[in-house]
């Protein structure tokens, strides 16, 4: 069974009390994950090294970045590459989220350099799709993402691309409160696997996890996730409560 993935996205939130606390939050709960359950923490770059040490012993949970550079290393004041995450012991970073993409202007070749230079650190990139409510009003959703995993995907090899987690976040339904449908979800799912199986084949199509990344929270996350193809949740603003990320944590498949 593929990995069901339970992925916190805090963005630019908490200082660092409040990001220690929730972290031993989090840790305390009592949850139980089996051997295909995951949960990833993807937290401010700040934070990444004191969460590492506090879920040294924690089975089954990771702590992710956010972002990575494109370049290794060298005279780029500000950022921060996947070598040097790597060498913290992050396992998982998101890459190309709808904010990047939007805020920073990350193109698609900009995203392939990032996807590289993960898979060269043996970090997991959780590549982001989705599209906005333009093009699902004129139904050619399907069309944009199937391009998105096209363009920045179809470069890796059968093996790369094992190391690929996905996360569809229809941008219409970010922090916006609505919700794609658990039909919606698995319908767009299922047209990414699709077009995976076209390059790689069904069979490493039907190993590669695909989230729903949209406005999930407790109370609904178990019908998104009971989806055939639908393995897990990419999560915002719910994961910054403890009560509610366990929730999420606790509807993803056995």
């Amino acid at each position: 069974m593929r990995k069901q993935i339970a992925a916190a996205n805090w963005k630019m939130n908490l200082n660092a009390e409040e990001a220690s606390n929730l972290l031993d939050e989090i840790y305390s709960k009592s949850i139980e994950l089996s051997s295909n359950q995951m949960v990833v923490l993807s937290i401010p770059y700040i934070y990444i090294g004191e969460a590492i040490k506090k879920y040294k012993a924690k089975n089954n949970y990771f702590i992710a970045a956010q972002n990575c550079a494109t370049t290794t290393n060298g005279a780029y004041t500000g950022e921060i590459s996947a070598s040097m995450l790597h060498s913290l012991g992050v396992k998982y970073i998101i890459i190309g989220h709808s904010e990047r993409r939007e805020f920073h202007f990350e193109t698609n070749q900009i995203l392939i350099q990032k996807i590289d230079r993960c898979l060269e650190n043996n970090i997991t990139p959780i590549f982001c799709c989705g599209e906005k409510i333009e093009i699902r009003d004129k139904r050619e959703q399907n069309e944009f993402v199937a391009n998105q995993i096209i363009d920045c995907l179809f470069h890796l090899n059968q093996e790369q691309i094992k190391h690929i987690v996905i996360a569809y976040e229809p941008i219409w339904a970010i922090g916006t409160g609505k919700t794609a449908s658990s039909q919606e979800a698995e319908d767009m799912h299922k047209n990414i696997r699709l077009t995976l199986a076209q390059k790689f084949g069904d069979n490493v199509a039907d190993q590669i996890s695909i989230l729903y990344g949209g406005s999930v929270k407790s109370n609904n996350a178990s019908e998104i996730f009971s989806e055939n193809d639908v393995d897990g949740g990419l999560i915002g603003g719910a994961s910054l409560n403890a009560n509610e990320f366990s929730g999420i944590i606790n509807a993803l498949k056995k």
